[in-house]
């Protein structure tokens, strides 16, 4: 499969367009982003010292609160950079090297995100459904253990996802009406067969999408079952106020994921995939923190009393 013009593919530059096509945009966006990168930046990270300093919150769904933000931070410093460079310079070209290390990182988080998300629904569902034993089922061991799945298997998907792109060649510049390296961006600049490279995707990229939304699904269905049997009206709402925030950074997540799946790769459709990939890439990064902060009690009294001494000791 790997052409004997190999090693001259590795001479070939992609040329990622961006939004150079709205010259005068170039500026606003570029605050925009910078902008909305730094709360990304802020929020993940002081979700992660929040946690850390507060011993309310060492409980099996904050530790896996803390991994989330870890990965979301990852994968906004991994992407956002990058765009942001490419809005105020005009060499917009990148290395196959470089696109394919920004590709294979930002897949080890992408898909140890979905996994972390299901292993949240099921740690919900084992507090709600079975709370007496929820201290065994969710044990320190057994958290990292899941931990440990979600970041193993957003490993393997990139290794093997990146090796399906390794073996094509690549004859020519390409210019890519994107701003990220995605695995399209590599299929399109390919002059050689794509057919295993596609089948590798189809796999991988299904596997990981629906089996863990399987997990999330069904871990919701006998959520709500056991919520409306329950007899308390307090009890019911206090069940569904610790999924809310979950629910919610889960349907913005699969939405988009869906959304830019569906979406054929028409011309006419370009602007529309873009602005779905910036919302992927940029605006869930900066949204989770904020999700789960601002319907969580012990989180906004932890900030509020950091405020507090910063504030005091200046």
């Amino acid at each position: 499969m790997v052409r004997s013009d190999k090693n001259q593919s590795t001479a070939i530059v992609f040329i990622l367009l961006g939004f150079s096509e709205y010259p005068d945009l170039q500026v606003p966006l570029f605050l925009l982003f910078i902008t909305m990168y730094a709360v990304a930046v802020l929020g993940n990270v002081g979700m992660i010292v929040i946690i850390r300093i507060n011993p309310k919150l060492h409980t099996p769904m904050y530790f896996f609160l803390k991994h989330l933000s870890f990965v979301d931070f990852c994968y906004s410093t991994i992407i956002i950079p990058k765009l942001l460079e490419n809005l105020v310079v005009e060499d917009r070209s990148v290395s196959i090297k470089a696109c394919m290390t920004q590709f294979s990182t930002g897949v080890t988080c992408v898909i140890t995100e979905m996994v972390m998300l299901a292993v949240m629904a099921y740690d919900r569902f084992v507090a709600i459904c079975y709370p007496l034993i929820y201290t065994v089922s969710i044990s320190p061991k057994r958290c990292v253990l899941l931990v440990t799945v979600a970041y193993a298997w957003g490993i393997i998907s990139s290794i093997v996802l990146t090796y399906s792109l390794l073996v094509l060649s690549f004859c020519e510049t390409k210019i890519i009406n994107n701003f990220v390296c995605e695995y399209s961006v590599f299929l399109y600049a390919s002059c050689s067969s794509k057919h295993f490279s596609e089948i590798i995707l189809f796999i991988f990229a299904n596997l990981s999408a629906f089996c863990t939304l399987i997990i999330i699904i069904t871990s919701y269905i006998f959520i709500f079952i056991t919520i409306l049997k329950m007899h308390s009206a307090s009890g019911r709402y206090k069940a569904f106020s610790t999924c809310a925030s979950h629910m919610t950074a889960v349907t913005i997540f699969y939405g988009t994921i869906f959304f830019l799946y569906c979406i054929p790769s028409f011309q006419s459709l370009k602007l529309v995939i873009k602005v779905g990939s910036v919302f992927y890439t940029v605006v869930i990064p900066m949204l989770n923190p904020l999700i789960y902060s601002l319907r969580n009690k012990d989180v906004k009294e932890t900030f509020k009393k950091l405020l507090h001494l910063k504030i005091i000791s200046k």
